[in-house]
């Protein structure tokens, strides 16, 4: 595997190529940037797949939602609707997008919109809203951000930092100097100072930039689709469903907490269909009737379908949800601090 990804490098360097002239041009004024003068966040990554990004807008909702009238503006990938639309709590994920659809039902009283043009997007909301969140926007050059959060998953940093498809790496790595706060996500729960010193060598920085390290908290409660809350039982038995980018922690962390008796996967943002429930369901009668369904936040929003409504019926599906939290910095530098501080100058 290591050798093909060796074969692939010229398409990488191909690819780096054109990512230095778009950013060139935009940097030069060649390519228009658009600002607003409310204060606009964009939380993004540099590599391939999950680092995080939908539990940070959610730490941030948490945050910022009693000081600020806020909104969150995602593209809503997936979704088979196009332009600018508000997300209802009646919405679908078909229709919205599993993540704006996750974001509206947990915090029901903010404003969750998709468009895939960021800046015809925020003309829409900024005039009605004091700020706005936006999830994988990084890499949207024609929208200039008032604040960027840039997340880097702490394995990855470990990894080769080649751009696709030799590696993982979407946009240029040197690209981090253009955030204006980092934040190491997923990273070990109890970290030692040798994890954080490694972390900050292959972050490889070399002007001050603040770098902060987040782990998933993992909730004691799982949900069934329709809500109803049950505390996980000791020594439980799953059948785990996830359709996410990056499976590996949750399901580790399911195996902390009980038996993992079968795993199916799916890809990320993977719209579920009857003969899936069909398959579901046929593992969990296999293992028996003791064994819980378990599934992520996300991909219940995609369960939760009308059209499956029937096919559910009887299977105890549930969801754990996730936060993210941060570790006690050194210097007693705190995230929240920092970014209270950089809104405060923002809103000047």
């Amino acid at each position: 595997m290591k050798q093909l990804r060796l074969l692939l490098l010229p398409f990488s360097w191909l690819y780096g190529a054109v990512l230095f002239i778009r950013h060139f041009l935009y940097d030069k004024g060649f390519l228009k940037s658009t600002s607003f003068n409310k204060p606009v966040i964009v939380i993004g990554n540099l590599i391939i797949g999950g680092a995080g990004k939908s539990p940070m807008t959610e730490y941030l909702i948490r945050r910022l939602s009693d000081h600020y009238h806020l909104a969150t503006l995602s593209r809503g990938y997936g979704r088979k609707t196009k332009g600018f639309i508000k997300v209802d709590t009646g919405s679908t994920a078909e229709e919205v997008g599993d993540e704006p659809l996750q974001f509206k039902k947990k915090f029901p009283d903010i404003t969750v919109a998709d468009c895939e043009d960021r800046v015809k997007g925020l003309k829409n909301l900024l005039p009605h809203h004091d700020l706005c969140l936006l999830d994988d926007a990084f890499q949207h050059r024609a929208l200039r951000a008032g604040l960027a959060i840039l997340l880097f998953d702490f394995s990855s940093l470990k990894k080769w930092k080649f751009l696709i498809p030799a590696g993982n790496y979407r946009d240029l790595f040197s690209r981090r100097y253009h955030a204006d706060i980092l934040v190491v996500t997923k990273s070990p729960e109890v970290m030692s100072d040798r994890d954080r010193e490694e972390a900050m060598r292959a972050l490889r920085l070399k002007k001050p930039i603040p770098v902060f390290f987040s782990f998933i908290h993992y909730s004691k409660y799982i949900y069934t689709l329709s809500g109803e809350r049950l505390t996980i039982p000791i020594g439980a038995t799953f059948l785990v469903i996830v359709g996410i980018a990056n499976p590996t922690s949750f399901i580790d962390y399911l195996r902390s907490v009980g038996k993992v008796s079968k795993v199916l996967t799916y890809r990320d943002h993977y719209r579920y269909v009857e003969s899936d429930v069909d398959k579901i369901k046929k593992n969990w009668l296999m293992l028996g009737a003791d064994t819980i369904i378990i599934t992520t936040e996300k991909d219940a929003m995609r369960l939760n379908d009308p059209s499956l409504g029937l096919v559910l019926e009887g299977l105890p599906i549930y969801y754990l949800p996730i936060e993210i939290a941060f570790h006690h910095e050194v210097k007693k530098m705190h995230f929240d601090a920092v970014l209270t501080e950089k809104l405060r100058k923002l809103s000047k």
